[in-house]
């Protein structure tokens, strides 16, 4: 066996591996392939069979069509079938095929949920007032803007920061070293996202500079971190901002996020994207993964010609969605099929941006603010359809599932050495409670949100449940100092919730620091396991049900 390299060839060897471009060139000397006889070989494979071999004015065509009298054999994971390019037409209908949807059926591909994002002006558009410049004085041109020119010809800066914001906030709930892959619009767009998740995430991104990196194809030094990011023993780059370059081709066996901001009117390119998800790595326990859509990309699993899919799919936002969930991506203006235009030149080997022609003016807005204003969940039944409701309906039936009466809740809660870990364990299966308490109220507890959505129980606030705590007087068995620890945790939990009481960190900021080091302060409650008993306590109070 052989690998053709420096245009040379030598037929001594059986198993000949090369690329169509090693052996093909816009010269005949360079059509090394030629240097062989027609019926040289018995049988040619071709992988990834959807690119060029499939165009019938390819110069990679005419390679395998030199060795016509040889069994062909194509593979790919996305067949193309458009105008210009058919799987079908050069190598016939399939032989076999191996669907995604049966593959994670099987237990080999993971598989995923959605969560599906809208932005206020990715959904009505925005229009410029009269005059109005951009940060730096260029007039910008008076018209409706849509997700068409976001990130491409109008960059909303803030918008950029609500992404970052909203992929953060998920990392946060889930893991904050989940590898994670964003998918933008371009080079550019690639650089302002990976500076605004380090904005968003300034501690990580300090303790470690390769925590966000982009890996585009113009960038040498984010290019030298790829395999560091796809070898599942190195933590480093956790975060991987790109456009083109890593949509195929990347072998990513520990990605648990894809975030979508970019628009994707191939169905081959959505599924080579969502392919950098699918691989399972029980040692590093990679068994599912979650896609975060920013533009509506995702509707493209309504396309009969998408074979596997997503577990559920969920839009946060404020309230109801104003836009209907679309059931055919071939009804939304906003979904494009097969069109090169769409991606805006981008090449079909590099990550670059087309150079031809008057490039248009880009406006940079640093004024105007971006919100997320969609909340729909959507989810298979066992029938396949997919069902939409509201984020309060869906939750409620998630629960419920779990926990068949609020006293099996309670008892569970009430159990659980750490509630963090129980309320994770409820964000894997799609109940967010950030977005709830969006439409509950942000003054309840993580515990009296579940119960009221789930079982109807009126909720109290944190501070409510702080002051009867303190009214029953139920630290007068401690010291002092003791005490004077307990009520300040008690009014940490009154301002941000139970996680904040669980974390031995709490200890190292105001007001506790006036008791002394966490060290020191332990040891009021005779040591660790006196504290922590203590802190169970005072959980146990704050669930307490009133008399």
């Amino acid at each position: 066996m052989t690998k053709v390299t420096n245009r040379t060839v030598d037929k001594s060897f059986e198993i000949y591996l090369c690329l169509y471009q090693a052996v093909t060139g816009t010269e005949e000397e360079a059509n090394i392939y030629k240097h062989f006889s027609k019926d040289f070989f018995d049988l040619i494979i071709i992988d990834e069979c959807h690119r060029g071999s499939a165009a019938d004015d390819a110069r990679w065509r005419q390679v395998l069509e030199y060795f016509s009298s040889a069994t062909q054999i194509g593979l790919t994971a996305t067949p193309k079938e458009t105008k210009e390019v058919s799987n079908i037409e050069y190598f016939g209908e399939p032989l076999y095929t191996y669907s995604l949807k049966q593959g994670i059926s099987d237990g080999f591909l993971a598989p995923y949920k959605v969560v599906r994002i809208g932005l206020d002006k990715d959904l009505d558009g925005w229009r410029p007032e009269d005059g109005q410049t951009d940060k730096y004085g260029q007039l910008i041109e008076d018209r409706e803007y849509n997700d068409r020119d976001f990130d491409r010809n109008l960059i909303l800066e803030k918008r950029t920061a609500v992404v970052a914001a909203k992929v953060t906030e998920f990392l946060k709930a889930t893991s904050r070293y989940a590898k994670t892959i964003i998918f933008c619009e371009n080079i550019e767009h690639a650089e302002r996202m990976r500076q605004a998740m380090v904005n968003a995430n300034p501690d990580l991104a300090a303790a470690n500079a390769n925590y966000v990196v982009r890996i585009t194809g113009d960038n040498t030094a984010g290019k030298a971190q790829l395999d560091n990011f796809i070898d599942p023993e190195k933590t480093y780059p956790v975060i991987a901002t790109t456009s083109q370059l890593m949509s195929t081709g990347v072998d990513a066996q520990t990605c648990k996020l894809i975030v979508l901001d970019k628009r994707i009117g191939s169905m081959t390119e959505f599924k080579q994207i969502i392919g950098r998800g699918t691989r399972i790595n029980e040692d590093y326990n990679k068994l599912f993964f979650t896609i975060m859509d920013f533009k509506r990309a995702t509707a493209l699993f309504a396309d009969p010609d998408f074979d596997g899919d997503p577990v559920q799919i969920y839009e946060p936002g404020e309230g109801d969605s104003v836009v209907p969930p679309v059931s055919d991506p071939a009804e939304d203006e906003n979904v494009i099929r097969e069109d090169p235009a769409h991606l805006n030149g981008a090449n079909s080997f590099g990550d670059e941006e087309a150079t031809g022609g008057e490039p248009p003016t880009k406006y940079y807005v640093d004024n105007v603010e971006v919100r997320v204003v969609t909340e729909r969940v959507q989810y298979l039944d066992e029938s396949g359809k997919l069902i939409t409701e509201s984020l309060k309906d869906y939750s409620r039936k998630t629960v419920r599932k779990e926990f068949a009466s609020l006293d099996a809740f309670l008892t569970v809660w009430n159990d659980a050495e750490k509630k963090q870990t129980l309320l994770e364990e409820l964000a894997t299966k799609g109940v967010f409670l950030d977005e709830l308490a969006e439409q509950v109220g942000h003054d309840f507890d993580a515990f009296d949100l579940v119960c009221h959505i789930a079982f109807d129980a009126p909720p109290l606030t944190r501070k409510e449940r702080a002051d009867r705590v303190k009214k029953r007087n139920v630290f007068g068995k401690y010291g002092d100092q003791a005490r004077a620890v307990l009520n300040a945790l008690l009014q940490k939990y009154a301002d941000s919730g139970i996680t904040s009481v669980e974390s031995l960190d709490i200890l190292k900021v105001e007001p506790f620091t006036q008791h002394g080091t966490p060290i020191e302060i332990v040891k009021l409650f005779g040591g660790k396991p006196g504290y922590l008993k203590a802190i169970q306590e005072l959980e146990t109070e704050l669930y307490r049900k009133a008399a």
